[in-house]
């Protein structure tokens, strides 16, 4: 009778670390994203001293409609530099009342053959539409794979840039071309691969990269120099 009372006592023991276990990797993987608003909205106070994940609340009877307001996407950007592209973002530092709500957005031009470079979005996917011209987009999938998913895009198309995965789009036109893309977060923040691997600050080791990268030290540092 010990026996049986012992053994079910452990059994219960087992069961509860389970589920102990399964709320924790739950609560884990749910706070790997922004968390949901624990109230109507949370305007961000830029002068406030709090040190928090995001921003800190302003009295929300002091809020009004300029704290979810932002004008000018409308007017185009300015493409005359080297890659052909200009981004114009709005997010939480443009919209305080983003604060907590997890989206944002962005307005991207692209001249002829405008390039916007390989690159990443560490706090957010990514859903882009097409407005006006044509776009070759792509994403690289993760190790081992790194399979390379593309798509030529007309006027009106969509395509979705999952979280974290470098990726890339090019105007495959002769004429300009417009494209929105939304975020899931405030503010999705971007790794632009070149400028971070060759232009960082201090920069990384030249025998690093010529390994890494197989090339030349005269390689890499021609490399560091553009960026």
């Amino acid at each position: 009778m010990y026996r049986i009372l012992h053994n079910h006592k452990n059994m219960m023991a087992n069961n509860i670390l389970r589920v102990l276990s399964l709320l924790a990797f739950t609560c884990s993987f749910a706070f790997t994203f922004e968390p949901s608003p624990l109230q109507d909205f949370c305007v961000a106070d830029f002068s406030s001293p709090a040190f928090v994940n995001g921003f800190a609340c302003k009295d929300p009877n002091l809020a009004d409609a300029t704290d979810f307001f932002y004008s000018g996407l409308h007017l185009p950007g300015n493409t005359s530099n080297f890659l052909g592209s200009d981004i114009i973002p709005v997010n939480v530092a443009h919209i305080p009342g983003l604060n907590t709500l997890g989206i944002s957005m962005v307005r991207i031009d692209y001249a002829p053959w405008g390039l916007s470079p390989p690159h990443t979005h560490p706090r957010a996917s990514e859903i882009l539409t097409v407005l006006e011209g044509m776009l070759y987009v792509g994403f690289v999938t993760s190790n081992p794979e790194n399979r390379l998913i593309t798509k030529v895009l007309q006027k009106g198309d969509v395509f979705v840039f999952p979280m974290g995965l470098v990726h890339f789009q090019r105007n495959f036109g002769y004429g300009n071309a417009v494209a929105f893309a939304a975020f899931s977060s405030q503010n999705p923040g971007v790794v632009t691969v070149a400028n971070t691997v060759f232009g960082s600050n201090p920069r990384i080791g030249s025998e690093i990269l010529t390994r890494a990268f197989a090339v030349d030290n005269t390689v890499v540092e021609s490399l560091q120099m553009q960026f």
